[in-house]
């Protein structure tokens, strides 16, 4: 058991690092945002079909219609996240975009409460408030960013859209209890070449140069498939706890690899934007309550 869970947190970990870079691997690309996402999915497809095949995954009787439209439903949110995630990274910076991405969990729980009638608690609406005082925080940085004003806002618009649509494919995933985690993210990627084939520009594939086809390959391949074997693999053996405590990896890495590769220095109202926000999800996913939080546990 200590082994299983101990090799879950390291593909737990290996997940979060390689989501950390995504941003990173997203702007050197060169591409417009349509393209890396399409390119994401076709790689990814791939990746994922030769993975679902090894597993055993494709014979019949896995899948029934009702299932493959939930599926393809979700795939839907879950290039339209791409989409929008990948566009704020150019306007309000990898570091801030990741981290506004993260009210997810917010999301969610706005979703499940009136789509399922899940109780909201009074934890849940305190920690919602300390995420909204963490995006005025933020949203108030815009004069001092390095991106322009409108452009910076429009990429937290953009990264808060993105945490809806994830939301959103959180909820219709848990239509699909039962079914292969590795063939919904099959279906998923699959909708997404129908859905942006029509859209891609395919008149300059001659001019990518090396560099730019190895990073959309690197984005399918390792950002999608790899990836998502690392990430069903850990939540398999770990407990939730653990899991959503290595999850915060992400925004992290995110962070740090905007500040090597770009630069991006987060002012002291960002810093605390971005901390008040991953405090108040890390609080959500850890069901921390005001009457025990975890530094009161000590004193037990």
């Amino acid at each position: 058991m200590e082994n299983q869970v101990k090799r879950g947190s390291l593909e737990m970990a290996g997940a979060m690092l390689i989501s950390g870079t995504i941003g990173w691997f997203v702007l050197v690309s060169g591409q417009p945002v349509l393209d890396v996402v399409f390119w994401r999915c076709l790689f990814g497809a791939a990746t994922l079909l030769l993975i679902c095949a090894f597993m055993g995954l494709l014979r019949p009787g896995l899948l029934n219609w009702q299932i493959f439209l939930w599926a393809a439903l979700s795939g839907v949110a879950i290039v339209g996240n791409w989409i929008l995630l990948f566009a704020a990274y150019s306007r309000a910076s990898i570091g801030i975009a990741t981290a506004v991405y993260n009210t997810q969990p917010f999301m969610l729980v706005g979703l499940g409460a009136l789509f399922l009638g899940e109780k909201v608690t009074l934890d849940k609406m305190a920690w919602l408030s300390l995420a909204f005082i963490g995006m005025l925080a933020i949203t108030q940085s815009h004069g001092g960013s390095g991106y322009g004003g409108k452009a910076y806002l429009a990429g937290i618009a953009l990264a808060l859209g993105a945490a809806f649509l994830y939301a959103i494919a959180a909820l219709l995933v848990k239509r699909l209890t039962g079914t292969a985690p590795h063939l919904i993210a099959l279906i998923q990627v699959c909708v997404g070449i129908l859905m942006l084939a029509p859209l891609a520009d395919f008149t300059g594939l001659q001019e990518h140069s090396v560099s730019s086809w190895s990073v959309l390959l690197a984005l399918g391949v390792v950002h999608t498939g790899f990836m998502y074997v690392l990430l069903y693999g850990a939540i398999q053996k770990l407990p939730v706890a653990l899991t959503g405590a290595l999850s915060f990896i992400y925004p992290i890495v995110a962070i740090i690899v905007d500040w090597v590769a770009f630069g991006h220095r987060l002012q002291w109202m960002q810093w605390f934007g971005v901390a008040t926000i991953l405090l108040a999800a890390a609080a959500m996913r850890q069901g921390w309550t005001l009457k025990r939080l975890p530094s009161m546990n000590k004193c037990d």
